[in-house]
């Protein structure tokens, strides 16, 4: 069985990025998929950094299928070719800009978050990275980077796509109390394919794409483990409402910055203060600044950690301040090779030999940390009714005391404060069970 699993996520999570990153089918690198095992202690250093390379090796594929629209920043990272940021910039900056030859793309505003976003086009011919430092060179005071493009970190398996879930969870856990609201929480994802069984009683509000549906597996997977119901399957969160944003639309830029903002700033419009966000990238200067203006405002940030693997660099929106880390367990509640490590990880969820909901109404295998972080996110909602620091704290405090500690005594880089979400794991009809 480990052995399966092992080979199932070096081969197959090249087949769901490509959902996520829109390109065309293409082999990848040879991987050396014998020497990958379950746990960290088994594996050699040449193999965890095979995890990493799959993610880049992906990115490279994208840029290659999109030369016109997705170029590369100085480190590798994805960006929209020819758009920088400006993040709330002067009148006279902007004018400034202008006068040098650049020229406004969008305008993204956020009054509940006092963001005002816009993004430049850079002059023909001129190389993007120059044209960065012209900005800041000219404007030492604002905030300009490049418009980056985040991607999901998970993958939902088409190998099995049948795979049946495991019976309902215990009835009550994800239930608020009866005489209160259902609870409210957002997600900024792929697409969700609303027509799945799991959703035929939820109450989901889209947005994004212009009113058109792009259901994905990523998105579909995510949401059910928030609000999903039916009489085989169970998120968390029963009666909840879903305010679902999707910033992919289908198109090889999406998941870029600006399109995280616009996502941002409509949930923070309906005053949603648990938001999901199970994608990862770089550092990124506006990024920093919108999520430090919703955790400020009490707002919940969750975000998987990534599955770059232990030794991996940090990957945002996770490791910003604030935000509640999570990474993925096993069935046997080892950590997930992949998972990243470090100060950012707040909690540990199951995220692997279990099942969701898939595009066309399947049960599929899911296994990385974009998988826990909707657990985590919808144990917080319950409680978590308005944006308010106080609350927030409580909050986190509260889940942080029910974890089931993993790890060496007290919160560690590997599990953060410990498991929670048990309950929710989902493991019945997976391959060898």
């Amino acid at each position: 069985m480990r052995v399966f699993i092992c080979m199932m996520f070096a081969t197959a999570l090249a087949g769901s990025a490509q959902a996520q990153l829109r390109m065309p089918v293409a082999p990848l690198p040879p991987l050396p998929i014998q020497k990958l095992t379950q746990t960290v202690g088994q594996t050699g250093a040449d193999s965890l950094d095979q995890l990493s390379d799959v993610r880049h090796a992906l990115i490279a594929r994208l840029i290659r299928a999109n030369p016109r629209t997705v170029a590369r920043d100085p480190r590798g990272n994805p960006i929209v070719r020819d758009e920088l940021l400006a993040l709330s910039p002067s009148t006279q900056a902007i004018e400034a800009a202008q006068a040098n030859g650049f020229k406004v793309a969008r305008e993204h505003i956020a009054p509940d978050l006092d963001i005002h976003l816009v993004v430049l086009q850079v002059p023909p011919s001129t190389n993007i990275s120059k044209a960065l430092r012209q900005l800041r060179a000219a404007d030492p005071a604002g905030s300009y980077d490049f418009n980056h493009i985040y991607t999901g970190v998970g993958r939902v398996s088409t190998a099995a796509s049948n795979a049946t879930p495991a019976p309902p969870a215990p009835q009550g856990i994800g239930a608020g109390p009866s005489d209160q609201p259902p609870p409210r929480i957002g997600l900024i994802d792929a697409g969700i394919d609303s027509s799945h069984p799991v959703f035929h009683e939820a109450l989901i509000h889209p947005w994004g794409c212009g009113g058109r549906a792009f259901a994905s597996a990523h998105g579909t997977a995510v949401a059910s483990l928030l609000v999903g119901q039916s009489a085989r399957f169970h998120g968390v969160l029963d009666r909840a409402e879903l305010f679902a944003a999707d910033v992919y639309c289908d198109a090889p830029t999406g998941g870029a910055v600006d399109a995280l903002a616009a996502a941002f700033a409509w949930l923070a419009e309906q005053r949603i203060a648990v938001i999901n966000v199970s994608l990862v990238g770089p550092d990124n200067a506006a990024l920093a600044q919108i999520v430090r203006a919703l955790t400020s405002r009490g707002y919940v940030l969750v975000a998987a950690v990534g599955n770059d693997g232990p030794a991996a660099p940090p990957l945002y929106p996770a490791s910003y301040p604030h935000v509640v880390g999570v990474t993925a367990v096993d069935a046997h509640r080892r950590v997930l090779m992949e998972a990243a490590r470090g100060n950012q990880v707040m909690f540990a969820a199951p995220g692997a030999d279990m099942a969701a909901a898939d595009v066309g109404a399947k049960y599929s295998p899911i296994r990385g940390t974009s998988f826990a972080a909707p657990i985590v996110a919808a144990l917080l909602a319950q409680s978590v009714r308005t944006p308010d620091v106080g609350q927030s704290d409580a909050a986190i405090e509260s889940l942080a005391k029910s974890a089931i500690d993993l790890g060496p005594p007290g919160r560690d880089l590997t599990y953060g404060y410990g498991l929670v979400g048990a309950d929710y794991r989902s493991d019945s009809g997976l391959p060898g069970r």
